[in-house]
């Protein structure tokens, strides 16, 4: 789902980011290279979450044609495919944060560290490096 002029509801940066991101799993593969460190179909299936075979399909096709990740073959073993987060995508990280720490002041039940959320609020900059780095939570 290429967002071209043809196909965009409005102009709004709100509607275009909803239109790249698509919908809630989308956003937790994101959440899931990002934070988690997955990398294969076969570990977003083991997410809390339980998403759907053909979900986790499809939404990775749409992230993939919107630029957000992108694929190569594991050269470990040339059968498996590995999912990775493209600048587009790794540009989302401040999105996600600050989502999280959203959900932390109204969540009591968080599974988000004490420790990551204090990163998060105190030194942005430097957990957004770490991110990019290849963070896991």
């Amino acid at each position: 789902m290429v967002c071209d002029e043809k196909k965009r509801r409005s102009k709004c940066p709100v509607t275009f980011a909803l239109d790249q991101l698509g919908d809630k799993w989308s956003l937790l593969i994101v959440r899931d290279l990002m934070f988690h460190g997955k990398r294969t179909y076969g570990e977003f299936l083991e997410s809390d979450e339980g998403i759907a075979t053909n979900v986790l399909a499809d939404r990775l096709k749409r992230l993939e044609a919107e630029g957000i990740i992108e694929k190569t073959r594991d050269p470990e073993n040339r059968r498996r495919v590995l999912y990775s987060l493209t600048d587009k995508g790794f540009d989302l990280t401040p999105l996600l944060m600050e989502m999280v720490l959203w959900s932390a002041k109204y969540d009591a039940d968080t599974a988000t560290p004490k420790a990551m959320l204090d990163r998060m609020e105190n030194d942005r900059a430097a957990f957004i490096q770490e991110v990019r780095e290849g963070m896991k939570i």
